[in-house]
């Protein structure tokens, strides 16, 4: 795509302090973020958390009780959306259906008065981007739930916006198309990398994929920033741990130097970092990382209570003195039967004292 052309040419996202309230209920409350130019940010979270509202009010549809939004060096929080710079895709396309593709794509130019001559060229550029050049001339209705997915992303690319904002923009697909688009999504972010992008999601498999860096959300509220490694192997609360990926979170109190006890056993940990503000923290372990046996640093002792087939691996499931430990491990592995005594293990480095 030619290089962007709009009078301000945008330079990330910032959120300062964001409240939005509906009938004095906040649903984003004091939210602090920040968007790189360039950068993909996925907002993650439960049904509810904030992750949309928090979209819109970049978009404009929703005007903050508190806060400022700013985009670039613009303070766009008083400015209507089309004059906002942005491009938006949402769950459901929100394709006119009366509208050739053509000119679906064409609907925002021409609402922008983006000069005729202009306008049939950036269309192609923009349906060739994402691989619908031939469909010009169909009607939505004429197209899979993918293409037209595509069909409105084309529309959101064709006016060059400096901000992208996806709103669950695959949660509509199948699970082979989804795989195919987040594929297409990751191409066109090399493509663009200019655009700032934002990109709401509940899951975790879309926001590891795409992002840049993930801002976990919950309850209206900011939980966590980081790359999605970071958040995945060192994550910092327990909300974090068990949304990104599944965890074993097990309740541990110091037991001297670098040990701590969970329950009648004492285990290894690499570093207690900040986590021990008084006598008890929380203990993560990626299930992943725990196999079957006594061959590791840290052994639990219980009863196989489930196992579970899952193709590749099997997932086994201990009861530890009243708390599952759960294991995933490969299928050539023997688990134990259910009721079985069974062993699990972990290294020391592969524990993760929480914050919280």
């Amino acid at each position: 795509m030619p290089e962007h052309t709009s009078a301000h040419r945008a330079g990330g996202i910032r959120f300062d302090r964001v409240t939005v309230a509906y009938d004095g209920t906040p649903v984003l409350e004091d939210f602090d973020l920040s968007v790189e130019p360039g950068e993909v940010m996925a907002l993650l979270g439960p049904s509810g958390s904030g992750k949309t509202t928090a979209l819109r009010a970049v978009a404009g549809f929703v005007r903050p009780a508190g806060g400022r939004v700013r985009i670039g060096d613009r303070d766009v929080t008083d400015l209507p959306p089309h004059a906002r710079d942005v491009g938006m895709v949402v769950q459901q396309y929100a394709l006119f259906p009366h509208m050739r593709v053509a000119d679906n794509v064409a609907f925002g130019l021409k609402a922008r008065k983006t000069p005729r001559g202009q306008v049939a060229e950036r269309v192609t550029e923009a349906l060739d981007m994402v691989g619908m050049g031939g469909y010009a001339r169909r009607y939505p209705r004429e197209l899979s739930g993918g293409q037209q997915q595509r069909v409105a992303i084309a529309r959101a690319l064709a006016v060059r916006p400096g901000v992208l904002l996806l709103d669950e923009p695959l949660s509509a697909l199948d699970a082979r198309l989804r795989s195919g688009m987040l594929a297409e999504l990751d191409r066109l972010h090399r493509e663009l990398p200019d655009v700032s992008v934002l990109y709401v999601t509940h899951d975790q498999v879309e926001a590891l994929t795409l992002a840049d860096r993930v801002a976990v959300m919950d309850r209206a509220r900011l939980q966590e920033v980081g790359t999605p490694r970071q958040l995945y192997r060192a994550p910092r609360g327990s909300f974090t741990a068990s949304f990104v990926g599944s965890a074993n979170l097990l309740p541990v109190t110091r037991a001297g130097g670098n040990t701590v006890r969970f329950g009648a056993a004492e285990l290894r940990v690499a570093t207690l970092g900040r986590a021990f503000g008084g006598e008890s923290a929380t203990l993560c372990v990626r299930p992943h990382r725990v196999a079957l046996g006594d061959g590791g640093a840290n052994v639990l002792r219980g009863v196989a209570t489930a196992v579970q087939w899952r193709g590749a691996t099997h997932r086994v499931a201990v009861d530890v003195d009243g708390h599952e430990v759960v294991a995933d491990v490969p299928e050539s592995a023997s688990p134990p039967a259910v009721g079985d005594r069974a062993a699990v293990s972990f290294a020391a480095e592969d524990g993760v004292l929480l914050d919280d």
